[in-house]
């Protein structure tokens, strides 16, 4: 990961590898997504010379360990393996996934005639997603690996992440609410979020809370997909992605970066 403003800028000078996007047929194999890290925001010049904001995601490469198919799993889906965990600080699970180490389960399933899952034989992995496929063309197997490449011909991509953790918030800082009257009369309730009960609910009459109600309570800390974002550069050297715009989480966050399903 850079640590210095330096490293941000190397990425300014080389030229910008991007193909225009080109439209997939029925027959042709859909790019299912990669894993990477959030390195932080910089600036960079495009050809008409406009400044922009960009994130730059440190992307794959990512190591398919898992082929989900519809009669045995009864999903599609590709799982993908991202940066390497050392031996020693991953369980026996977490080795077995990945390699053949001999365990009980295969030798019961070796038994009983059942053919053997294929493993990625690769070393164990610290961050572990799936790709939904359904319905899809993906030809993808076990082992492979997948750099940033497939984002080549990829015009704009969808980011996947975990926002940051803010702790218990109230509905000023959550929500915007602008607090009750700071003049005479209130007393020690100025960012209280107000009246809470309704006349009414959803499903009939009463004084219970509606659904969705605005209220104090965890704030940050959840899943959250920016859409629709635009690639702007994809240096194939260093497996770095640059994407226009803000993506969630801190830097050094994982992140899920697939092609984006948005129209228009």
């Amino acid at each position: 990961m850079w640590r210095d403003s330096q490293s941000f800028l190397a990425l300014v000078n080389p030229p910008c590898c991007h193909k225009e996007c080109k439209s997939f047929g029925e027959d042709a194999i859909m790019p299912v997504g990669l894993l990477g890290r959030k390195v932080g925001m910089t600036q960079v010049y495009n050809a008409e010379g406009k400044l922009l904001p960009v994130t730059v995601i440190q992307a794959g490469p990512c190591t398919v360990l898992q082929v989900r198919t519809m009669d045995r799993d009864g999903y599609e889906a590709v799982q993908l393996g991202f940066l390497d965990k050392p031996r020693r600080l991953a369980n026996k699970a977490e080795r077995g996934h990945v390699a053949e180490i001999g365990s009980k389960r295969a030798k019961t399933r070796s038994a009983a005639g059942l053919e053997a899952i294929p493993k990625a034989k690769c070393e164990p992995k610290r961050y572990v997603r799936e790709f939904r496929t359904d319905g899809e063309p993906a030809a993808h197997e076990v082992g492979q690996n997948l750099t940033v490449e497939v984002f080549n011909e990829i015009k704009r991509v969808d980011v996947i992440g975990t926002i940051k953790g803010r702790g218990t918030a109230g509905v000023m800082k959550q929500h915007g609410f602008g607090g009750l009257c700071a003049s005479h009369g209130v007393q020690r309730s100025h960012r209280s979020g107000g009246s809470t009960a309704a006349h009414s609910t959803n499903r009939g009459f009463s004084g219970k809370i509606k659904k969705g109600k605005k209220m104090a309570g965890r704030y940050g800390n959840s899943r959250a997909t920016i859409r629709n974002l635009d690639v702007v550069r994809v240096d194939l050297e260093n497996n770095v992605l640059l994407v226009r715009g803000a993506v969630p989480g801190a830097n050094g966050s994982y992140v899920m970066i697939r092609k984006t399903n948005k129209l228009g």
